[in-house]
C-alpha cells in the first residue's frame, strides 16, 4: 500500500491508493457463504444460531495476532477529536488483519478504499467498522443535545438521530460515538452541552430515544448505525467541573443517579459502550472490573462491546494505576474493555500478556466475539461495502426533509425565560428593528460544539432568520457591538446609533460555539467579555429590548434576569437556528421548551440541582434563622429551576387526584391533573410529576422526576393528564445496596416546573 498525503482547506489526511489490480472485489469463501445465507428467511432464534455458528467458525480459524487485531482501533486524521492523534491506519497492519476499526474518516470513496484494502488483503477478509463522533447531526446539524433535552419531546429527538444515521451512513460511517448519557450537574464542565442535563429520569428517556433513532429496528440496513453510549461512567461528575478530573461518589448515588441512563441505553439495544477517562472512587473507569464486568456485562446484560475513549487505556499510567503499557493493557482487558481506541497498547502488548498468563485467551476470545457480533449485525460480512453508496451520498445529505426536522426540533428547544412586558411575539410589520450582538451574524457559532462534519455556509444566522421573517417594509439594522470575549467598547457607538433609530432591539449574546464541549471547562460561567455592559448601554436608550442567549451550558446571569424584561434561551440550535429563532420571535411558533438543567445565581452554588437531599437544618423551616443551611451572600435556589419555561399563553393546573390513598405491590397508582390553557394562544405544556419519599433508610431527595407528558391545548381548553406509578418507581438502593421500595409516606408533586407544583400524598404499604 502507498500512503499519499492529501490536503485541502479543511483538513489533512492520508488516503490509501491501490494498485489497479486490487480494485476488483473478491470475497473470502466464508464471507460468500454468509452472504448467501443472510438472505434466507429465518426466525429470530435460527438467525441467532446461524450467527453464533459463523462467529465460532471464524474465531476458531483466527491466529492469536488476528484476534488481537480486532481489538485495535486506529484513526485517520480528517478530524482532531482527542488529546492524541490515534495510531495511523497503516497498510501492513490491515494486510495482516491487525486492525478492527477505524475512526475519524468519512466519505464513500475514502471509506471504500480502506475497507477494500482490509477485506481483500487480509487472510480472513474481516471487514472494518468506521466510527465517528456524530453528536448532533452529520451534515444537517441539529441543536446541541442539551438543547434537544429542553424540548422534552422523545419522538423529535429519536427522529433527529434517525436522520443523523441516514446522513452518517451516506458518507460511509457505520458506527457513531453517541449518545452521551452522562448526568451533568456542574455547568462549568464543558461537556454538559452533549448530554441530557441534570436529571436521571429525563436523561434515561433521552438515552433510549437516541439509541433507537441511531439503530432503528434493523442494524443490517444501510441507513442505520451502531450507537455507542458514553462515557461509562460518572464522567459528568468531575470534581470542580474540570474535564477529565477525578470523580468520587457513594455507590448509592452511582447506582441511583449516574448508571440508569446507561441501563436505559442497554435496554434500547445499544451496540457499543465507551468507557470513560475519569477515575471513580480511586479506580479509573477504563480499568474498573466492577463497573464493566460486574455491573454492565453481568447485571445489565450488555452483550455488545466496550470501546475505550481515545487514549484512555494509555492514561491508566498517568492516573498512577498502571506501571507501564503492558500493565495498562492487562488491567483494561481484564476489566472488560474490548477495544483500544488509538493507543496501540492491545496491538503491541496483548500477545505477550497472553503468553505469560496475565490475560487468558478466553478473555480475548470474549472480546473478539463481541466485536465480530456487532460487525455481523451491521451486515458487514454480507457486504463489506454496504455503506459505500455514491447515490446515497449525493441524495441523502442536507435534504429539505432533514432541514425541516432540524428546524422543528430547534423551535421546540427554545426556552422562554422572561416576557414580563409581553414584548414577544413581535409584529412582522414593525417599522424598524435593530439586531445587535456578536452572535447575530455568527453562522459557525450557531452549529455549536462537535459539529466538524457540518459547514457554516449551510447554517442560517439569527440575522438571516429575522430578515426572512419580517415584512418587506421592515428595515432591519445590524451592528455587531462587540466580540464575544472582548473588553473593548470600540464598536459600541455603532450599536447605540442603530438602537436609537429602531422601534425595538433584539440582542444575541452569550458564548461562542467553541466555548463548550470536550476540554472546554470554564471556572467563570458568566457572559464573557463586555457583552453585558453593551446590554446595559442599549437598555439605557429606553427602547423595547429582547435578549437572546446563545450558549452550551447554564450561565450565571443574575443582572440580566433582574433587569431585562424579555429573555430567551436559544442555546446553539444548528443549521436552522436563525429560522427557528425567528419563528419564536415573530409568533409563528409558541415556545414550549423547559430547562433540563438548573441555572445558578452564582458559580458558588455549583453543583446545583433540584433533586438535592434535605439537610438537618433546611432553610425552608426557618428562613429567618442564621443557623440554617444557607449562604450569607446568595439565595439557595436556582435563578431558573429545572423544568422551567414560559409560553405566549398561560396554563393552570387544578384538581390533582390520586386513584387511591395507599399503594401495594403489583398495584398501580393513577395520578390525574387538569391543565387549562388560560391564555389566548394555542400552546404546548410539559406536565411534570415528581415524588418524595418522606422517610427512608437512606435519605432521599426532596423531589425526583418520575413522569412527564407534553400536551397541546387550544385557548380555554382543559385536558386531564393521567400518570401511572408502580412500586418499581419508588425503589432505591439501600445501605446494603439492595434495590428496595420501603413502606411509608410519599408526596406527589405535579406542575409545569420543579418549583411551582400542586401536591398530594399517599402511603406505600
Amino acid at each position: 500500500m502507498i500512503a499519499l498525503k492529501s490536503t485541502n482547506s479543511k483538513f489533512t489526511f492520508y488516503k490509501i491508493v491501490f494498485l489497479s489490480a486490487l480494485l476488483a472485489i473478491s470475497f473470502h469463501p466464508l464471507t460468500a457463504e454468509v452472504s448467501a445465507k443472510c438472505s434466507e428467511p429465518v426466525g429470530q432464534e435460527a438467525a441467532k444460531t446461524k450467527m453464533n455458528a459463523f462467529i465460532d467458525q471464524l474465531i476458531n480459524s483466527m491466529t492469536l495476532e488476528e484476534k488481537i487485531g480486532q481489538l485495535n482501533q486506529v484513526g485517520g486524521s480528517m478530524a482532531d477529536t482527542g488529546p492524541i492523534n490515534p495510531v495511523s491506519a497503516q497498510g501492513q497492519e490491515m494486510k495482516n488483519g491487525g486492525v478492527g476499526a477505524v475512526l475519524n474518516i468519512w466519505g464513500v470513496d475514502v471509506v471504500r478504499n480502506y475497507q477494500r484494502f482490509a477485506v481483500e488483503n487480509s487472510r480472513l477478509h474481516i471487514p472494518l467498522m468506521f466510527g465517528l463522533d456524530v453528536i448532533h447531526g452529520m451534515k444537517t446539524i441539529f441543536p446541541i443535545p442539551l438543547a434537544q433535552a429542553a424540548s422534552w419531546n422523545m419522538t423529535a429527538i429519536e427522529k433527529a438521530e434517525r436522520l443523523a444515521a441516514v446522513e452518517a451512513t451516506a458518507t460511509g460511517v457505520n458506527w457513531v460515538f453517541a449518545p452521551m448519557v452522562d448526568i451533568a450537574r456542574d455547568p462549568r464542565w464543558g461537556r454538559i452541552a452533549e448530554g441530557g442535563g441534570e436529571d436521571t429520569y429525563l436523561s434515561s428517556q433521552i438515552a433510549y430515544a437516541r439509541v433507537k433513532g441511531f439503530q432503528g429496528d434493523d442494524l443490517s440496513k444501510n441507513n442505520t448505525v451502531a450507537a455507542c453510549a458514553k462515557h461509562y461512567v460518572g464522567y459528568g461528575a468531575a470534581i470542580a467541573g474540570r474535564d477529565y478530573n477525578t470523580v468520587d461518589m457513594s455507590l448509592q448515588l452511582l447506582h441511583d443517579v449516574y448508571l440508569p441512563p446507561f441501563k436505559s441505553a442497554v435496554d434500547a439495544g445499544v451496540a457499543t459502550i465507551m468507557s470513560a477517562f475519569n477515575t471513580l472512587n480511586g479506580v479509573p473507569a477504563s480499568g474498573n472490573s466492577y463497573l464493566i464486568r460486574q455491573v454492565l456485562k453481568n447485571e445489565f446484560g450488555f452483550y455488545g462491546f466496550v470501546d475505550s475513549d481515545a487514549g484512555a487505556i494509555l492514561e491508566l499510567m498517568a492516573h498512577g494505576y498502571a506501571a507501564d503499557r503492558a500493565d495498562a493493557g492487562r488491567l483494561a482487558i481484564n476489566a472488560g474493555v474490548d477495544m483500544d481506541m488509538g493507543t496501540g497498547i492491545y496491538a503491541g502488548e496483548l500477545a505477550g500478556l497472553i503468553k505469560n498468563g496475565s490475560v487468558s485467551e478466553k478473555t480475548l476470545d470474549d472480546a473478539v466475539r463481541r466485536i465480530l457480533t456487532v460487525k455481523y449485525k451491521l451486515g458487514l460480512f454480507d457486504d463489506p461495502y454496504r455503506y459505500c453508496d455514491k447515490k446515497k451520498e449525493k441524495k441523502d445529505l442536507l435534504t429539505a426533509e432533514h432541514r425541516t426536522a432540524a428546524k422543528d426540533l430547534a423551535r421546540q428547544s427554545i426556552v422562554l425565560l422572561k416576557n414580563d412586558q409581553h414584548i414577544l411575539p413581535i409584529s412582522k410589520n414593525i417599522r424598524k428593528i435593530a439586531v445587535i450582538g456578536p452572535l447575530v451574524d455568527a453562522k459557525n457559532d450557531m452549529l455549536g460544539c462537535w459539529s466538524f462534519t457540518g459547514d457554516k455556509k449551510d447554517a442560517v444566522s439569527i440575522l438571516d432568520g429575522i430578515k426572512s421573517a419580517v415584512s418587506p417594509k421592515t428595515a432591519v439594522l445590524y451592528a455587531k457591538g462587540c466580540d464575544v470575549g472582548s473588553t473593548s467598547t470600540g464598536q459600541f457607538d455603532d450599536a447605540l446609533k442603530i438602537a436609537a433609530e429602531a422601534d425595538l432591539v433584539v440582542m444575541a449574546i452569550g458564548e461562542s460555539g467553541d466555548m463548550t464541549g470536550e476540554a472546554h471547562s470554564r471556572a467563570d460561567i458568566s457572559i464573557p467579555g463586555n457583552q453585558e455592559e453593551l446590554v446595559r448601554r442599549i437598555q439605557a436608550t429606553g427602547k423595547p429590548l429582547v435578549i437572546l442567549l446563545a450558549n452550551g451550558r447554564p450561565l450565571t446571569i443574575p443582572w440580566l434576569a433582574g433587569n431585562v424584561s424579555t429573555l430567551v434561551e436559544t442555546w446553539f440550535l444548528g443549521s436552522e437556528a436563525g429560522h427557528a429563532i425567528a419563528d419564536v420571535l415573530f409568533g409563528d411558533y409558541n415556545p414550549s421548551g423547559k430547562l433540563p438543567v438548573s441555572f445558578p445565581v452564582s458559580v458558588g452554588q455549583i453543583p446545583l440541582y433540584y433533586s438535592e437531599c434535605s439537610t438537618g437544618r433546611p432553610l425552608a423551616e426557618d428562613p429567618g434563622s442564621i443557623f440554617r443551611s444557607r449562604y450569607i451572600d446568595s439565595p439557595n435556589d436556582a435563578l431558573f429551576p429545572f423544568g422551567y419555561g414560559l409560553s405566549y399563553t398561560t396554563f393552570q393546573y387544578s384538581n390533582l387526584k390520586l386513584s387511591k390513598p395507599e399503594l401495594t405491590t403489583d398495584q398501580t397508582l393513577e395520578v390525574s391533573v387538569d391543565i387549562t390553557n388560560t391564555g389566548s394562544r394555542q400552546g404546548e405544556e410539559v406536565a411534570q410529576l415528581y415524588i418524595r419519599d418522606l422517610c427512608a433508610s437512606v435519605c432521599q431527595p426532596v423531589k425526583v422526576l418520575k413522569r412527564f407528558e407534553k400536551i397541546a391545548l387550544n385557548p380555554s381548553e382543559t385536558k386531564t393528564v393521567t400518570f401511572r406509578l408502580q412500586q418499581e418507581d419508588l425503589k432505591f438502593h439501600n445501605a446494603e445496596m439492595k434495590w428496595v421500595a420501603e413502606p411509608g409516606d410519599f408526596m406527589i408533586y405535579v406542575g409545569g416546573n420543579s418549583k411551582e407544583v400542586l401536591q398530594a400524598s399517599f402511603k406505600l404499604l
